[in-house]
């Protein structure tokens, strides 16, 4: 049985004052904390060379991107860089026509790189900020064959800049990646990815060990994520920081009560079915228990609202305990989340 879902209209006239406090709620004083980032581009020192060049400039490349060239070879599954065969793979990998295409797609379009390291700078400063004693990760660009958008690893942090080209981009069309997803390959969304998949990295949702992975688990862990995005990208829109057009958007604030109240009556919860659990919080075109004007992952959104209800009402909380925290049956309790 689905709910039936009506649009408030009437709440659009309180939602500019809903966001100012939201937004007011992340705001604070990085100023006097220095982060420089300089990324190191590794396609255009790889796509950038004669063919008959690659194979001797592998020592140098190496050199250049320790730390990071065998996680990218790990993605495009090249092998061990160390290997003599590496090279090779490296000759085969930019001269295919398609990744030759896509770095002359990613050239014309980020000639250079220093809006995203200026929008990084910022973010690193607030990580900084919650997480004095952690360390900025080193930064690099990459083509990786439409494989992965970020790869992240101890102390590094890449960026495949070919999974950015923009929604409508013929490559997205030729590989029949769905829309819902294009939507989010924008240059807009490489920063809040990269945020996204560092906080990921941070606290995996298995190496934290959840005592059970059921949809609540799931949906305040996925909350979580989305709140340290927040915190990291404070002038970011709610739009941006959960990948969610406007009306996607509008739908989540104006049928949140209708939402959470369906999850609680259907005993959806505490449910440790896979298949529940990825309608609720795994990317789609819309969450399939609401309608079709839902967002995916509309279980990852109500597990973000519970997360920021659990901070605002247990302000001695700070984000690295949140992050840290395992008892998402307490922190449901704690946070009094009730969207009536």
């Amino acid at each position: 049985m689905k709910m039936k879902f009506v649009f408030a209209i009437s709440a659009l006239l309180i939602l500019p004052f809903i966001s100012s406090c939201k937004k007011n709620r992340y705001q604070v004083n990085t100023s006097s904390i220095d982060v420089n980032i300089e990324i190191k581009r590794l396609e255009k020192d790889l796509f950038g060379l004669n063919p008959e060049e690659i194979a001797e400039k592998v020592p140098s490349i190496r050199k250049n991107y320790q730390g990071f060239l065998q996680l990218f070879s790990n993605v495009i599954n090249t092998g061990d860089v160390n290997e003599q065969s590496f090279a090779d793979f490296m000759v085969r990998f930019s001269t295919d026509m398609v990744n030759n295409e896509a770095y002359t797609a990613v050239m014309k379009l980020y000639p250079d790189v220093a809006f995203i390291e200026k929008d990084l700078e910022e973010a690193f400063r607030h990580y900084l900020f919650y997480f004095p004693d952690r360390i900025v990760p080193s930064v690099f660009t990459c083509i990786t064959g439409f494989n992965n958008s970020i790869i992240t690893g101890d102390s590094v942090l890449g960026i495949s800049l070919e999974r950015y080209l923009g929604a409508d981009s013929e490559f997205y069309k030729r590989l029949e990646i769905y829309k819902y997803i294009a939507l989010r390959m924008t240059p807009e969304n490489i920063v809040p990815d990269a945020i996204y998949g560092w906080g990921a990295s941070d606290w995996d949702f298995a190496a934290l060990g959840y005592p059970a992975d059921n949809a609540l688990a799931q949906m305040i862990h996925a909350g979580k994520l989305r709140y340290f995005e927040k915190c990291m990208l404070p002038r970011l829109s709610d739009e941006i920081i959960h990948g969610y057009t406007a009306a996607q958007m509008m739908f989540c604030n104006n049928n949140e009560e209708q939402m959470w109240t369906y999850v609680v009556e259907n005993d959806l919860l505490f449910s440790t079915d896979q298949f529940i659990i990825r309608k609720l919080v795994g990317e789609a075109p819309f969450t399939s228990y609401f309608t079709g004007e839902s967002p995916g992952r509309a279980g990852a959104w109500l597990g973000f609202r519970i997360v920021e209800s659990y901070m605002e009402r247990n302000k001695n909380v700070s984000l690295g305990d949140l992050m840290s925290d395992t008892d998402f049956q307490k922190i449901l309790e704690l946070a009094k989340y009730d969207p009536h």
